[in-house]
């Protein structure tokens, strides 16, 4: 059984940093992709980043372009969003998920739905 679990959400304050970390377990497969997703409250959930490992593609939303980073720790199966210089339109509930894939699989389809969800981690930016 897949298991995500998120942690290192929190309260910062605006030109801050934290970084998001998702513990997986239960994850064996050849190719698939990662992703942070975010949802704010009253709005609609919208992919921030994701990483495929059939080409090592990366996808960030235009707006954390330049501020949030995705990596992994393979070793630890754990998967990190670094994010840096945060805003307070940056306050939401964060997910992380994932998707077995193919061997072409490009990182921007993970906005086309994922199979694995953390049960999130609230990020809070005071201005």
């Amino acid at each position: 059984e897949v298991q995500l679990v998120e942690s290192g959400g929190g309260l910062v304050q605006a030109g801050g940093s934290l970084r998001l970390s998702c513990a997986a377990s239960g994850f064996t497969f050849d190719n698939y992709a990662i992703g942070w997703f975010r949802q704010a409250p009253g709005k609609e959930r919208e992919g921030v980043s994701c990483f495929s490992t059939s080409d090592n593609s990366t996808y960030y939303a235009n707006s954390v372009k330049g501020r949030f980073t995705i990596s992994s720790d393979n070793a630890k199966n754990t998967w990190y969003l670094q994010m840096n210089s945060l805003k307070p339109e940056d306050t939401a509930v964060y997910y992380c998920a994932a998707i077995p894939t193919g061997p072409y699989y490009f990182a921007s389809y993970c906005n086309y739905g994922m199979d694995y969800w953390g049960k999130g981690t609230l990020v809070t930016v005071s201005s």
